[in-house]
């Protein structure tokens, strides 16, 4: 990195840590683990199903039938690959009326990466997102998990609110609906954050596992909605 690389990044570095702080990590400050938030308030009836997309195209236009179906709005984390091959799919995601989000450019290990580098995964898939939709994302999740503090000051340096989840339905590796819908649904309560895919097994889950949290008194929605 250059002389004045540097001298830029230290600049915008100082300026986050006086201006940038997120709405949303504040307001879930009881849920935030090394600058990320795993949940929403647990006193709230609230709860969000995030989907997380850089495969499973096929799957996205039965997911939203379902969603519209049961009348809920969730929030699609995409990723920079994926949008840039289906801008089409990313506008009718927006246009139903589901939270745009992002999950970086290529899916890479976060925590692996510098603090330029992280910025430059959230920046290119902020700018392609932006083009597409006119839409200003504001929560990253990191793939696979997978942050550093590098990840979590870059997100700041974005104003993004950094997102992980309070229950993953490991949907990418088991294909089994009664399994998905088993780790969606166990002890589910305000404020959790739920993670899925689109897979063909968590298509098949998803109709019961929305019944079933409407039935238990909680209101699915966005996660901006959730952790506000």
């Amino acid at each position: 990195m250059s002389v004045t690389s540097n001298i830029i990044l230290a600049v915008a570095l100082v300026f986050s840590a006086l201006f940038c702080f997120s709405p949303a990590i504040e307001a879930s400050a009881n849920n935030v683990v090394n600058g990320c938030i795993y949940a929403g308030d647990s006193n709230s009836n609230k709860v969000s199903f995030m989907i997380n997309v850089y495969w499973g195209t096929e799957y996205i236009e039965p997911i939203l039938k379902v969603l519209e179906d049961n009348d809920v709005k969730c929030t699609f984390f995409v990723g920079g690959m994926w949008a840039e091959k289906e801008p089409e799919l990313l506008k009718k995601i927006y246009n139903a009326g589901h939270e745009i989000a992002s999950h970086g450019y290529s899916h890479k290990e976060h925590e692996r990466l510098s603090l330029e580098q992280n910025l430059t995964e959230m920046q290119k898939n902020h700018k392609i997102v932006k083009d597409i939709l006119g839409y200003e994302m504001t929560l990253f999740a990191p793939p696979g998990g997978s942050y550093n503090k590098h990840t979590v000051e870059a997100a700041k340096l974005m104003n993004y609110a950094c997102i992980m989840w309070t229950k993953d339905t490991i949907d990418w590796r088991d294909q089994n609906a009664t399994l998905i819908y088993n780790r969606a649904t166990s002890g589910l309560k305000g404020g959790d954050l739920v993670l899925m895919h689109p897979k063909e097994k968590t298509l098949e889950a998803l109709p019961q596992i929305l019944t079933y949290a409407k039935n238990a008194g909680l209101k699915p929605t966005t996660v901006s909605d959730t952790i506000s």
